[in-house]
């Protein structure tokens, strides 16, 4: 794996290497479903300067969401592979072998055309990376993961760790976590794995807030009079939505949706949800949402936004949305996470998995408006300076051109 040299922000929104020689890029990435690497991949391939397709293993809306930006998509579908699960994989993958040989080969006649290949999600990392010798491009993964135990079992570790060391050409993380997870993992030295977190659409989050919340929540169905917190995301167990029903129910005045929906194999999470919200005895304060393609509006309509994950998060791009979206924050201290939220100052952060701590943290900010009006404000503030969508092009931008010219160095950058 090669350096990749520092990346300063500047005045100018387009850095010249991203000018001049722009590489063209194959992205590819596992799925189909619009999720928080997804969304991170959307404005890169649809501003690229220069030839670039996205390569789908798997179709979804995320294909109709590219295709309505004018980005140029293909598909190398395999059931046999989509269906392998990180958390299942023991010896699924075997039955799985002609697919995966099938996909391996696809990606890499797709990326002859190319000068990079960008590999953006776990499963697209092994597929591209093990086609190499086929297609001998330049490698560049973004690595949106905490390479750990407690995410990945041992045989993925070191397959990651075996393709970062001699297939990868460079890695970039979305998160300084990400990026020591890696470092420890693989035994790269830290400065080969720079960070780029995930940009976030300012403009999209950061309307004007509805002047009549009443009318607002009305129009997503919510009830108008109480106070509502918001958890944002798709169902799965380490996303923590269990903690945030535990809490609910030590909070009787409480209410609470839940924004989001079971993806990749964990409707039986969501089934547990219901049955938990019985067994409690919210399911009157309780509200699942499903999947909402207006997220900016669903977070302006409620009063609090949760971040409860039970596991240290890659990064919390949900995090950022609703500092944008101009709600008080109460995320879980662990992973990412503390590279965004810094305690009452632009956020509230809690200890993960525990529902005192949370209930503590919701009536301190329902308490103190003032201070949840000052820690929005801050937010803000960092969002725009930090976790903008036009600072994170800036960066991969000028990274992305400095792999396409053999990882070095452009001294006009």
């Amino acid at each position: 794996m090669h350096t990749l040299a520092p990346v300063a922000v500047s005045s100018d929104p387009v850095p010249p290497t991203a000018r001049t020689n722009t590489p063209s890029v194959l992205f590819v990435d596992q799925s189909g479903q619009l999720g928080g690497a997804e969304f991170s991949l959307m404005p890169l391939a649809a501003t690229w300067g220069a030839s670039r397709e996205v390569l789908l293993l798997s179709d979804g809306p995320f294909r109709t969401r590219l295709e309505s930006l004018g980005v140029p998509v293909s598909l190398a579908c395999e059931a046999s592979v989509s269906g392998i699960r990180k958390d299942t994989l023991r010896l699924n993958w075997l039955g799985a072998l002609p697919g995966i040989v099938r996909q391996v080969r696809a990606i890499a006649r797709h990326a002859e055309s190319f000068d990079i290949l960008f590999l953006n999600t776990q499963k697209a990392l092994v597929l591209g990376a093990l086609g190499k010798p086929l297609h001998r491009k330049r490698i560049v993964w973004y690595l949106h993961d905490v390479m750990s135990s407690e995410h990945f079992g041992p045989l993925q570790r070191l397959v990651v760790r075996w393709l970062t060391r001699y297939a990868v050409d460079h890695v970039i993380a979305n998160s300084r976590a990400s990026a020591d997870s890696l470092v420890t993992l693989a035994h790269c030295a830290t400065e080969d794995v720079p960070v780029v977190h995930n940009g976030i659409d300012l403009e999209a989050f950061s309307r004007a807030d509805a002047p009549d919340m009443g009318a607002l929540r009305r129009q997503f169905g919510l009830p108008e009079n109480v106070y509502l917190a918001g958890l944002f995301g798709r169902l799965a167990p380490w996303k923590g939505q269990h903690i945030a029903l535990e809490a609910l129910a030590r909070m009787p005045d409480l209410h609470l949706v839940l924004v989001g929906s079971a993806m990749f194999g964990e409707e039986a999470y969501e089934k547990a949800l219901h049955e938990q919200a019985a067994r409690l005895g919210v399911q009157d304060r309780l509200i699942f949402a499903g999947f909402r393609d207006d997220m900016p509006a669903w977070m302006q309509a409620v009063d609090v936004i949760l971040h409860t994950s039970t596991e240290p998060e890659p990064f919390g791009r949900v995090i950022v949305e609703g500092m944008a979206a101009g709600r008080p924050v109460i995320a879980s201290a662990a992973g990412g996470v503390t590279e965004i939220v810094n305690h009452g100052r632009n956020g509230w952060l809690v200890q993960p998995g525990n529902p005192a701590a949370l209930v503590d943290a919701i009536e301190t900010v329902r308490r103190a408006p003032a201070m949840a009006s000052a820690l929005v404000r801050e937010a803000r503030a960092e969002v725009a300076k930090r976790f903008s969508v036009d600072v994170y092009l800036e960066r991969m931008k000028a990274l992305l051109a400095r792999a396409g010219n053999g990882g070095k160095a452009d001294k006009s950058a």
